[in-house]
């Protein structure tokens, strides 16, 4: 047995020394803190030189004893520049004379080792020695743990997040040297087992100084989380129970004979049922849990395991997710182990309803599901509600009287949790009784108040994006009404400048035949409005079809010339992929702007160009022109005009018409010269290459 310490010894010895070089280096590498380090440095190497000396000698060598001296003091010296951190070696004039002694007796050492290599051959001689020994080692560890105490107790806040590393190492050295020496002392020779062992303590202190070095020493702490502790303890009583149930059966083998075998079979099958009905019931689970988190733990719940579960359950997506309220029960009912929840949501009326449930059909939820009392109550005070004090009549805050019966009635309600949103309730959640039954204390009334004003702040937000979608929804019903107004007020200006003229020329032939076509298309644009109200917002590109630009700029013209001189001054052949009606609608808009913004008999300009791709048409007046501002914050904003009773969308949805076509509109404008209006379109010839080269581009 002895040679397996001995092997077991050599190798911890060699591992450490390995552990100390290492770690030297890593802080040696650190050339800003290396000088700040010099001592740790230097105690290592000794340390990491004792190890392989203690590994390729023996502990007993002389080499290896000395070697042990000068590392006992290296690290004293450590320990004392550690009370530098926060200034205590000015200020503690004490601790000088105790390090002074400590050094001093360890020097003493030096001798005895001399005296034990001279006249250790002589067993009274070596029993002496080592006797000494272990006395001035022991008292050496008893004075620096005593440091190593001062230290860590007498540190400031933030010095102690600093150095509690390098003091844990080192109250490990020490301690386990006392205990070492101390029953060397008692037992007059060094126990074979702790001594093999002695290379382990080097490679934990290299890595607790290693973790010390780090920059973020200061915020690494180590704590296992519930759910270790929850199961190491499982596996203890576990154990536990396996070690009574073999104690058991060996003491009923005592009995002997075929009784005792028949006896010890029945009683392992019983516990075996047993512990198969009971380890998996949630009860059982549940009462573990809640008295390991009472009396293992100052709180109860993991609050980083809680919030992921919780932004998990309230996050969950896809079209088979359950619908936010339904989501927020449940996020709530997890904390708690609930084993169901409901929420009550305000309606129209501002009465609360339910809304959502998560494993809980059985309930009865009225359709007056609260009384506005209890709404004030809860939106006042902002605490959570705990029904059994509700039935025990015990409720702090007058709520007896205002608890719905219903709420009473189902003893599996447990909790009234209010969700508060900026002092406002927002909804109301009942969660069910949990699998072991418990008083709610001040950590979750805490917990569910948070929780609570989390999920009010979701529930808000959806409230708000379903009323910006109806808004939206209304807001694109009125764009719509008003683009049909604005046409309306178009034709309405050419019906009344019919009926003005039909006062004097009514008995012309020629005006007759015209005001019959102007009538007539009145009345076609009147019914293509009411088609095209339904198209608004639509992208347009299933009606598109090949129109010839220039027939439609002639076709205009002339509709707009009865009231103001148009002309064409450039006519290529070119026809565009649009929707004819759309395009036809945009363009009239924009001459009708422009004449709006002309003075009398000057006239508006229309040019038709062609580039092989794209086909242009051009509104060009010399009007009032537009400044760089209006062009850019309200030309093509809806209800804005700089037209006494205009609406403000004509440039505006001549735009988005044009857009919906798949082409572009561009203006150009100085202010006193004039504006130019282009609308651009593709070619028919060119359009599929023109969206074969932009898909290419997006891919």
């Amino acid at each position: 047995m002895a040679h397996v310490w001995i092997v077991a010894g050599f190798f911890l010895s060699l591992a450490a020394a390995v552990s100390c070089t290492l770690v030297a280096a890593f802080l040696w590498r650190k050339q800003s803190q290396r000088r700040e380090r010099g001592a740790t440095i230097a105690a290592l190497a000794i340390t990491a030189l004792w190890c392989v000396t203690h590994a390729a000698w023996g502990p007993q060598a002389t080499a290896a004893n000395l070697l042990e001296s000068a590392r006992n003091v290296a690290w004293i010296i450590v320990l004392y520049r550690l009370f530098g951190n926060d200034g205590r070696d000015h200020s503690l004039g004490p601790i000088r004379p105790l390090v002074i002694a400590l050094c001093l007796v360890e020097l003493l050492q030096v001798g005895v080792v001399i005296l034990d290599a001279r006249f250790g051959s002589q067993a009274q001689v070596h029993s002496v020695t080592l006797s000494v020994t272990a006395l001035l080692r022991a008292l050496v560890a008893v004075g620096a743990l005593v440091l190593v105490h001062n230290l860590y107790a007498g540190a400031s806040a933030v010095s102690r997040q600093v150095i509690r590393w390098a003091a844990a190492a080192l109250a490990l050295m020490w301690g386990y040297q006392l205990n070492l020496y101390t029953v060397a002392w008692f037992a007059r020779t060094m126990p074979a087992e702790m001594v093999a062992l002695r290379g382990l303590v080097p490679v934990i202190m290299a890595v607790l100084l290693a973790i010390g070095a780090n920059a973020r020493a200061a915020d690494l702490k180590l704590s296992a989380s519930r759910t270790v502790a929850f199961q190491t303890l499982s596996l203890i009583l576990i154990g536990g129970y396996l070690l009574v149930m073999l104690l058991l059966s060996q003491s009923l083998s005592l009995l002997g004979g075929d009784f005792a075998r028949l006896t010890q079979v029945a009683f392992l099958f019983a516990a075996a049922t047993g512990a198969l009905l009971w380890l998996p019931s949630a009860k059982l689970r549940g009462w573990l849990r809640v008295k390991t988190y009472k009396h293992l733990f100052q709180h109860r719940y993991d609050y980083r395991a809680e919030w992921l579960r919780f932004t998990g359950t309230i996050g969950r997506a896809g079209p088979e997710a359950p619908a936010l309220p339904d989501r927020a029960a449940q996020a709530l009912a997890d904390i708690t182990d609930s084993q169901g929840a409901v929420l009550l949501l305000p309606a129209e009326d501002g009465r609360f309803q339910l809304a959502g449930r998560w494993q809980w059909p059985e309930v009865t939820v009225p359709a007056k599901a609260c009384s506005p009392e209890l709404v004030a109550t809860l939106e006042r005070a902002g605490k959570v509600v705990e029904l059994d004090e509700v039935r025990a009549g015990a409720g702090s805050s007058g709520e007896q009287s205002e608890v719905p019966p219903w709420m009473c009635h189902d003893q599996r309600a447990w909790a009234v949790v209010p969700l508060l949103h900026f002092d406002r309730l927002i909804g109301i959640a009942l969660l069910a009784r949990p699998p072991v039954a418990r008083r709610l204390d001040w950590e979750d009334f805490d917990l569910l108040k948070v929780v609570g004003r989390q999920l009010a702040s979701y529930l808000a937000e959806q409230a708000g994006h379903e009323a910006l979608m109806e808004a939206a929804q209304f807001d694109e019903f009125n764009r719509r009404i008003a683009f049909v107004m604005h046409d309306i007020k178009n034709l309405a200006s050419q019906l009344s400048l019919l009926s003005r003229n039909a006062q004097r020329h009514a008995d012309n032939p020629e005006f007759r035949q015209d005001m019959l076509v102007t009538l007539t298309k009145s009345a076609e644009k009147l019914d293509a409005l009411l088609a095209r109200l339904g198209r608004y917002g639509a992208s347009g590109s299933a009606s598109r079809q090949s129109v010839d630009l220039t027939a439609l700029a002639r076709r205009v013209a002339s509709r707009c010339a009865a009231l103001h001189p148009v002309d064409l001054t450039r006519a290529d052949q070119c026809t565009v992929l649009a929707d004819p009606e759309g395009l036809e609608q945009a363009l009239v808009h924009l001459v009708q702007n422009a004449i709006d913004a002309s003075p009398p008999g000057v006239p508006v300009y229309l040019d038709v160009s062609c580039d092989g791709l794209q086909g242009r048409i051009e509104i060009v007046d010399s009007g009032t022109g537009m400044s760089p501002r209006f062009l850019r914050e309200s030309l093509f904003k809806p209800f804005v005009s700089s037209k006494n009773g205009g609406f403000g969308i004509g440039a505006f949805e001549a735009r988005e018409l044009v857009r919906a076509m798949g082409g572009r509109l561009d203006v150009e404008s100085r202010e006193g010269l004039g504006t130019r209006f282009s609308i651009a379109l593709p070619l028919s010839a060119a359009a599929g290459y023109l969206e074969q080269n932009f898909e290419s581009e997006a891919a």
